[in-house]
């Protein structure tokens, strides 16, 4: 069917349906084996995929463009994105902690607020909060496909890549 849209020439081309229930590896297989038949002079749009490391995945494939709703979904339940890898705000660990969400980050809610204070104003049920959170989860996002934009240029990309994961992996995911 794709030889058959590419035959058409259409402005771009979409793969979607790939994170709806199967496990994340055939999701990945279905990527890495796909994107790369469609045409690289079109854009090429993964739908639905939100994971950090799906999008480096998709990037690593071949994918320009993603959408998904799980950074400001995650951010609504206390789950946030950071260089050394997931914050649950929720943690009691953070009701003390007078750093930024993320050290690296430099998003409006990094600079203004600590962790404390976030965990804080989740825990007491304040609506703000939840914009703040989402505010990082995009600002984590838009660096993270910065970085990979800056490392295909300069021909880097498969060690930064390694680089960027191997710092989610030396952190707990799941603090």
């Amino acid at each position: 069917m794709l030889h058959s849209t590419v035959k058409m020439s259409f402005d771009g081309y979409a793969l979607g349906g790939v994170s709806v229930g199967e496990e994340r590896e055939e999701a990945d297989i279905v990527v890495s084996e796909i994107v790369p038949l469609m045409p690289a002079d079109k854009p090429r749009y993964l739908m639905g995929v939100g994971l950090p490391s799906q999008l480096l995945h998709g990037i690593s494939a071949g994918v320009d463009m993603f959408d998904c709703v799980l950074p400001t979904r995650m951010a609504r339940n206390g789950t946030l994105f950071t260089s050394t890898g997931r914050l649950n705000i929720t943690n009691s660990a953070y009701s003390d902690d007078p750093k930024p969400l993320d050290e690296s980050c430099q998003c409006f809610t990094c600079r203004k607020f600590s962790r404390a204070y976030l965990a804080h104003l989740y825990r007491t049920g304040e609506p703000g909060v939840l914009g703040l959170l989402s505010i990082h989860n995009l600002a984590y996002y838009q660096s993270l496909v910065e970085g990979a934009r800056e490392a295909i240029a300069a021909g880097k990309f498969s060690a930064w890549k390694a680089g960027i994961e191997s710092n989610w992996m030396n952190e707990s995911q799941n603090v």
